[in-house]
């Protein structure tokens, strides 16, 4: 792409400046132990449009300015053009350390391999960064027991398992559709591949029907994780497979912003009234509207992921690396980004319900009794 082109040109014009300048040209001595204290840590976020990107922004630059560095975190607004001009500009300005959650994991190689040559440390936060080898670490959930845990729930709330894993004996059959992050996310196939590995069995003996026909990742990808996509695709899912009296009993989704779409569409077709009741459904990320239905019992549950822990790590991380310790990693194989497997240190995630929100999310901490009212 021709931005790719004139944005690598930029950084490495403002690269070759900033060496010259500041370190004599000795390159790859940007990350020393003498002198970073105080030093200027780059963290890009994707977007404001979810509440938990903001949070998770928020409490990395607390994190780092605890410890006394100074901060430049950016938003992009799913622009990957302008995430691309971000970090370039966090190069220029002399960034030690990178912290980046990527729009398009495989959108930045020409910034990574800028940000190698000036001795730039590159930490990929909760978006894997793909196709390059200049990721030094990386900090997330075990992402593909997010969709194990997404698909665990759906059959619970339908009464196929109990809540505490076991088969019920219930056959259905039940009617229910799939959605998928965004194609671009590497997170998306995680999430996508334990919930259908988990699901597949359910499948195949006709316990679950999709009667869409729709499973596969391309058909049910939703592209930047768009509410707005994810309800089109609903409503278009209603209008050509339950026109004739089926009614959707329940629906995989991987992200409360989509779950939102998705009962909004499923609302507008009388879900919810008459005794249509509203599908079993799933998300991600205890987003605060998303707790709240799942209070009021439209949304059955979310996949609670702690951000303070994961930024915590994230500064954790920074803080080794500028400071000449080796960051702690507890999985060293799942995460191939085409290039090299990346170190790193995973969390793991919490399913919330109505029956456990204020054991998890209120008396952590997390959220107060308040916000949920």
């Amino acid at each position: 792409m021709k931005f790719r082109k004139v944005a690598l040109a930029a950084a490495a014009l403002g690269v070759a400046v900033a060496l010259a300048a500041c370190s004599g040209g000795r390159g790859g001595d940007n990350s020393s132990t003498t002198d970073n204290k105080g030093a200027l840590v780059g963290v890009a976020m994707p977007t404001k449009v979810s509440e938990r990107w903001i949070a998770d922004g928020n409490a990395v630059k607390s994190d780092l300015e605890k410890n006394g560095y100074k901060v430049d975190l950016e938003y992009a607004n799913n622009d990957i053009p302008t995430q691309v001009q971000q970090v370039n500009t966090m190069i220029t300005k002399g960034a030690k350390v990178l912290i980046v959650a990527s729009i398009d994991g495989g959108s930045l190689t020409d910034q990574l391999d800028a940000a190698a040559k000036a001795g730039i440390k590159v930490i990929s936060y909760d978006r894997l960064l793909t196709g390059d080898k200049n990721v030094d670490y990386y900090v997330s959930f075990d992402n593909y027991k997010v969709g194990v845990y997404q698909a665990n729930s759906l059959l619970t709330g339908l009464g196929v398992l109990d809540k505490d894993g076991k088969k019920t004996g219930q056959k259905g059959p039940f009617n229910i559709e799939v959605f998928a992050g965004s194609p671009d996310d590497n997170n998306a196939t995680f999430f996508y591949n334990g919930a259908m590995d988990t699901l597949k069995p359910y499948i195949a003996d006709g316990t679950l029907v999709v009667k869409s026909g729709q499973t596969n990742f391309n058909q049910v990808a939703i592209l930047r994780w768009d509410p707005a996509t994810a309800k089109a695709r609903m409503q278009d899912l209603i209008a050509k497979s339950y026109s004739t009296g089926a009614t959707v009993q329940g629906v995989l989704s991987p992200y409360d912003g989509l779950s939102d779409g998705i009962l909004s569409a499923l609302e507008g077709a009388g879900y919810g009234q008459g005794g249509k009741q509203i599908p079993i459904i799933t998300g991600q990320d205890a987003e605060v509207a998303s707790v709240k239905q799942i209070i009021a019992g439209t949304q059955y549950s979310t996949i609670y992921k702690d951000t303070r822990k994961l930024a915590n790590e994230a500064a954790k991380m920074a803080n080794d690396l500028l400071t000449g310790k080796k960051p702690e990693v507890n999985d060293t194989k799942s995460y191939d980004n085409k290039v090299k497997v990346v170190p790193s240190y995973l969390f793991q995630p919490v399913v919330v319900t109505k029956d456990n929100y204020k054991e998890v999310l209120v008396d952590s901490g997390y959220y107060k009794e308040s916000e949920l009212q």
